[in-house]
């Protein structure tokens, strides 16, 4: 009986703790590890002419805000002919499904900021889902993380790729 009521201290003391932590990411500027945070609001709003994003080719990760509905999260960046595009993987599984709402969001309103190296960026994300890009894109996840994601996966749907386009450039992502 003792152990059970230490295993149900613990266990309550593991939700207390995850419930903190996701509420006060969520009233922070950006998210805290794998918690969703609130809006960025820090750093250097850039604006003017597309940077050359080959500054990003190397950076692991960035944090990518939605502006509706207004949370950031961490994710990966890649770079590509002076491109930024971010993928989103696991989305056919049940964790994909349960953990990221995010790409559904984007798609339905893509207006995003991304906040590189401490500076925002407006973007706009596209979903691409055509071949070309796809092979690229996969191929510099591989080199990048070291995960080998193929075509397949994109045209299956397990695999989103973004593009972070500048404000006013949607379209389709083919």
């Amino acid at each position: 009986m003792r152990i059970l009521r230490w295993l149900g201290i613990i266990v309550a003391t593991l939700i207390a703790v995850i419930a903190l932590l996701t509420i006060t990411a969520r009233l922070s500027d950006g998210p805290i590890a794998i918690f969703a945070g609130g809006p960025l609001e820090s750093g250097e709003l850039v604006t003017g002419p597309e940077p050359d994003w080959s500054f990003a080719r190397d950076i692991d990760t960035v944090e990518l805000q939605l502006v509706t509905p207004p949370r950031s999260r961490t994710t990966w960046i890649l770079e590509h002919e002076g491109k930024i595009y971010v993928p989103c993987g696991y989305m056919n599984t049940a964790w994909g499904r349960l953990w990221k709402k995010w790409p559904i969001e984007a798609e339905a309103d893509g207006r995003a900021i991304v906040r590189i190296e401490g500076k925002r960026y407006e973007r706009q994300l596209v979903r691409i889902t055509g071949p070309e890009l796809s092979d690229v894109l996969t191929k510099e996840i591989l080199r990048k993380y070291g995960v080998a994601p193929t075509r397949s996966s994109v045209e299956s749907g397990d695999l989103w790729l973004f593009q972070l386009r500048p404000t006013g450039q949607a379209g389709t992502g083919h």
